[in-house]
């Protein structure tokens, strides 16, 4: 289990090959063994077509979860706590057990399948609710989680990718950062952590989905928001392989930050059309 390990050091300088090769020794110590034929895998590596999701709390979803959302569904699954891989059944993170909930995730699997029919999806939640951009950096720590999610998300990852082929990146995330001076930097950290992460994957053209925040008018928006928001929208007129996936009319929970179920549902479907313009 990744989830609570601690990494007390890191290198002086960012090195991406030796970042990727302390994932992998990590892989070794700490993963089950991946076996296709016992986890509804594909015996084609091509076929197994990987999605990371990242961010923060409206990716790891809060909605109330129906029968529905347990039930399984052919050929789409996701990799558990435990680093198996499993049918994928809301809740599908598990970053705060206690009010994780439906997310966008299951219905983007969803609605990427019917475009993909011969191929199994495999979801790889990785979102910490709460975490500021910063905690995605390597070293990064997340006090209110006690977790690290950048280097806890990388083995896991290369993991994954060790049995599939990732097709995509999924990115929500942005209320943390509202704040004077961390919203300024905003834009660098972004960029810089999508390029980090094509690094680590090999793939300097894997396509990046990013979702707004929500708009609720009970939490009107200061200029910290608007500057982070800013940033999601012009991401794909500054770097390529990119898509901005808009927020309108999405309604919340109840408590002002976090969306309904019926709205990361719909978050899903939109998630999903925006990366089908990245491959069309």
């Amino acid at each position: 289990m990744l989830v609570g390990m601690k990494f007390v050091s890191r290198p002086p300088k960012y090195d991406p090959m030796l970042r990727s090769l302390v994932a992998l020794i990590l892989i070794a110590l700490v993963s089950p063994v991946v076996d296709a034929q016992n986890n509804g895998l594909p015996k084609n590596q091509k076929d197994f077509h990987l999605y990371l999701l990242i961010g923060q709390s409206n990716m790891a979803g809060r909605g109330a979860v129906t029968d529905a959302d347990k039930t399984p569904i052919p050929n789409i699954l996701m990799l558990n706590q435990q680093n198996q891989w499993v049918p994928a059944v809301d809740p599908i993170h598990f970053d705060k057990p206690n009010i994780v909930g439906v997310g966008l995730g299951r219905t983007f699997a969803i609605e990427i399948a019917k475009q993909n029919p011969d191929a199994v999806i495999g979801l790889i939640p990785c979102a910490v609710g709460g975490s500021p951009i910063a905690s995605w950096e390597p070293g990064g720590y997340h006090s209110e989680t006690k977790t690290h999610p950048y280097d806890e998300m990388l083995p896991r990852l290369l993991m994954a990718m060790k049995v599939g082929t990732l097709k995509g990146i999924l990115w929500h995330q942005g209320e943390s950062d509202c704040q004077p001076q961390l919203s300024e930097v905003y834009e660098s950290k972004l960029h810089t952590l999508i390029a980090r992460l094509r690094t680590e994957v090999g793939d300097p053209n894997v396509p990046i989905v990013v979702g707004q925040m929500g708009q609720f008018p009970e939490r009107p928006w200061n200029d910290d928001k608007k500057r982070v928001d800013a940033v999601h929208r012009n991401l794909p007129d500054q770097v390529s392989r990119t898509a901005f996936v808009n927020s309108d009319d999405l309604e919340h929970k109840g408590d002002n930050i976090h969306f309904n179920a019926e709205s990361y549902r719909e978050l899903g479907r939109r998630y999903a059309n925006a990366y089908q313009t990245l491959v069309d």
